[in-house]
């Protein structure tokens, strides 16, 4: 298991390569929040790219630093570009990001979750019950399968997918992070519980998706998927939880919100409030 201490050097270097380089960490994303996740990931240094066409995600693969893919909102099309963007993102061994969003709701975007497996994502973002059910729909982790998705919205608690989370970061060598009022980010080995972010989270559309986004700018630039995958959890847990303090509504706190993942110093995420336990 991994110190603390390092787990925060290795963050805070992460954060800090990222505002020096602005890695390119394109996007086949959720057409509800595709400009969410681009701001956002222009705030903490990343630069955007959002794409949706087979040919430009397999570019996308080939030219960007880490690239973020989000089942949200699919278009016929998506049943040509996912599998060819993640199938290149493999060969080239890049880091990539999948944001399995309701996953189990339908054929087409189940079926694509699980062609996903032998590719092995970087980072798995999601919610307890997609994490839950992607587990499942992989053959990982049979305990709580099939737990209901409403739309994109969790109907566990994010203790509920611990093991579920441990499962895939241990096939994929990568990280999963589970998003809830607190936080769990794993590579498998280690757990991290993460506070922070504000209520006002849950009332916007958006605040997972861009998370996803913005793992993937980090992804670009961290020494492990762990680092990678706190360091976003970790601004976004300080920005949401300075943001919340200073305004007292859901449109208002989406302005705030961004405007504190711009402000956030790479010791402010390395130091925000989390503890370490062993998987």
């Amino acid at each position: 298991m991994i110190e603390k201490e390092t787990l925060e050097a290795q963050v805070a270097r992460a954060a800090q390569k990222v505002r020096e380089t602005c890695p390119v960490a394109p996007s086949i994303t959720n057409t509800v929040t595709i400009n969410f996740v681009a701001n956002a990931q222009i705030a903490v240094g990343g630069s955007a790219a959002m794409v949706y066409l087979p040919d430009e995600g397999e570019a996308m693969a080939e030219m960007g630093g880490a690239v973020y893919i989000n089942v949200g909102t699919l278009l016929p099309v998506y049943a040509d570009t996912l599998p060819a963007t993640a199938k290149r993102l493999h060969e080239l061994n890049k880091p990539w990001v999948v944001d399995p969003v309701a996953v189990g709701m339908g054929k087409l975007r189940t079926q694509l979750l699980a062609d996903f497996k032998p590719y092995k994502p970087t980072i798995v973002r999601g919610n307890a019950s997609e994490v839950i059910t992607l587990a499942d729909v992989w053959g990982l982790e049979r305990a709580d399968a099939g737990a209901a998705v409403r739309g994109v919205d969790s109907t566990q608690e994010v203790d509920a997918a611990r093991a579920a989370a441990v499962a895939i970061a241990r096939y994929t060598g990568g990280a999963v992070a589970v998003s809830g009022e607190t936080d769990l980010v794993t590579d498998g080995e280690t757990v991290v519980l993460s506070h922070g972010g504000s209520h006002f989270m849950a009332k916007i559309t958006g605040s997972g998706c861009s998370l996803g986004g913005v793992c993937a700018v980090y992804a670009a630039c961290a020494e492990t998927p762990l680092a990678a995958a706190l360091a976003a959890v970790g601004v976004y847990n300080v920005a949401g939880e300075r943001a919340g303090a200073r305004v007292n509504a859901p449109a208002s706190f989406q302005v705030a919100f961004l405007d504190e993942l711009y402000l956030a110093t790479p010791e402010d995420i390395a130091h925000h409030t989390f503890e370490i336990e062993e998987a």
